[in-house]
């Protein structure tokens, strides 16, 4: 099973990498609005039942990948 993990800062959370981004963007002529800067993770996981790959990965998120008080995740699964 996989799992692909997308965080990002949560709403109203000052997000200093988005602005350098778009400040650069501006720069080079480009007209961009708001950027928000996450990341990606994407897990191997030998799970084979989705209910306890999704609990796996939460459990991952809340003790390690994210933080809940800042950033938002989602999580996506695929069996292939």
């Amino acid at each position: 099973m996989r799992a692909t993990v997308l965080i990002r800062p949560k709403d109203g959370i000052l997000d200093p990498q988005g602005e350098a981004v778009r400040g650069s963007l501006e720069k080079l002529g480009f007209d961009v609005g708001s950027i928000r800067v996450g990341r990606v993770i994407d897990l191997e996981l030998a799970a084979s039942d989705q209910g306890v790959a999704r609990e796996q990965v939460e459990r991952m998120c809340s003790q390690l990948l994210a933080n809940p008080l800042i950033e938002s995740v989602e999580i996506r699964l695929d069996e292939t």
